[in-house]
């Protein structure tokens, strides 16, 4: 087997195991697409964190508190739409 055939291999194989992560996230953000302008704010705002590794709440808290403090946003607000961006950013795990 030529070494130009072994990297194509070894290429396909990857691409093949990063496609159901492509397709969570995929769903996570036709999720968010249906969400209200302030959870999908939240959404936007704590993907990158949810997606390194943080748990939900540590991804979220930091943006609804800021909303929060802000005045964007009350506090009962924030708790219900933090809610509803959790569920898309679990898809898109």
């Amino acid at each position: 087997m030529t070494a130009f055939l072994r990297v194509m291999i070894a290429l396909l194989a990857i691409l093949l195991a990063a496609a159901p992560v492509l397709a969570d996230r995929s769903a996570g953000g036709r999720c968010a697409a249906a969400l209200p302008p302030t959870a999908k704010s939240l959404y936007d705002k704590a993907l990158h964190d949810a997606l390194a590794g943080n748990s939900l709440e540590d991804a979220l808290t930091p943006p609804a508190r800021w909303m929060v403090i802000t005045g964007s946003i009350s506090a009962a607000d924030a708790r219900v739409n933090a809610a509803a961006a959790a569920e898309c950013l679990k898809l898109a795990r």
